[in-house]
């Protein structure tokens, strides 16, 4: 019987995150400047404030500086912008990132593409995705260039596989069939998009080689939907009640693990498996700006 593999994504990130210090000391070393990662965040989101919390206590380890825009949740538009505009003139910030979600009030890609490319780490600008399309050096978006990271490091064969991802958001599902299409390695894969209007979609997970869900469904994904021996990589992170934890709750994946860990190959555990892979690659990103 073979062995299942965990794709562990929170020692994966610790990894990248001490040759981010290292390389952070050689530059300082050398004269260079200090990397500063700026964050806003609109709102008082649980959820996202923990995931800013987590970025900026990832800056303080790999020896970055960082600063936090906290901002009220019925900020104007224009307003928001405004702020926007500030970091983009601010020399002594090398890259930044707008915390999504945003109000409803507010149209989340009006304030990103007014973030300037260069300072774009999270990747999300329609410049970067331009790029990305045509296989030109840009900043990936922070969740697909952390799971192909995974990929490589754990050595997954990814040529000539069956690649399928539930979900076609332009922030996972879009940029991670490209990725794994290109002609790279990792990369070379056959890849197919399932979303909410895929019929039969389990006759269509039966047939990957490596499934990728991305839709923010918890345990969406049954062992019945797995064909034995696959790589599953769980990109979703729901919050569900359990009476057994202090909070009443705790995080799930899109996958039902407990089921899909008798079947797959190889898989990525939530928490800790795609998550601290997001936040090393968008500190990647953040060097990468500083240059």
């Amino acid at each position: 019987m073979q062995l299942m593999t965990l794709l562990d994504g929170k020692a994966t990130s610790i990894a990248i995150q001490e040759e981010l210090k290292i390389a952070v000391t050689e530059r300082m070393n050398n004269g260079g400047s200090r990397p500063h990662l700026a964050a806003i965040i609109v709102g008082d989101n649980p959820a996202s404030r923990a995931y800013v919390g987590h970025k900026i206590k990832a800056c303080e380890r790999v020896g970055f500086d960082s600063s936090l825009i906290e901002l009220p949740d019925n900020i104007r538009e224009d307003e928001l912008i405004h702020e926007v505009q500030m970091l983009n003139d601010d020399k002594s910030v090398d890259g930044f990132i707008v915390q999504l979600p945003l109000p409803k009030h507010i149209d989340d890609q009006v304030v990103l593409q007014a973030i300037h490319p260069d300072k774009d780490v999270d990747g999300f600008h329609p410049i970067h995705a331009g790029r990305l399309s045509l296989g030109l050096p840009s900043f990936l978006p922070a969740t697909p260039a952390g799971i192909m990271e995974l990929l490589e490091r754990y050595g997954i064969e990814t040529s000539g596989k069956h690649a399928v991802i539930i979900g076609r958001s332009s922030i996972v599902g879009t940029p991670m069939a490209l990725l794994l299409s290109r002609n790279a390695q990792p990369g070379n894969c056959t890849v197919t998009i399932c979303h909410s209007r895929t019929q039969d979609l389990p006759s269509i997970t039966r047939q990957a080689d490596i499934l990728i869900a991305a839709i923010g469904k918890p345990h969406f994904v049954t062992s019945d939907m797995i064909k034995p021996g696959a790589v599953i990589i769980d990109v979703g992170i729901n919050r569900i009640p359990d009476a057994t934890k202090k909070s009443g709750s705790r995080l799930t994946g899109d996958v039902d693990y407990q089921a899909a860990v008798q079947v797959a190959s190889a898989i990525t555990p939530v928490p800790g498996g795609v998550g601290p892979m997001t936040i090393a690659m968008l500190l990647k990103n953040t060097l990468e700006a500083s240059a």
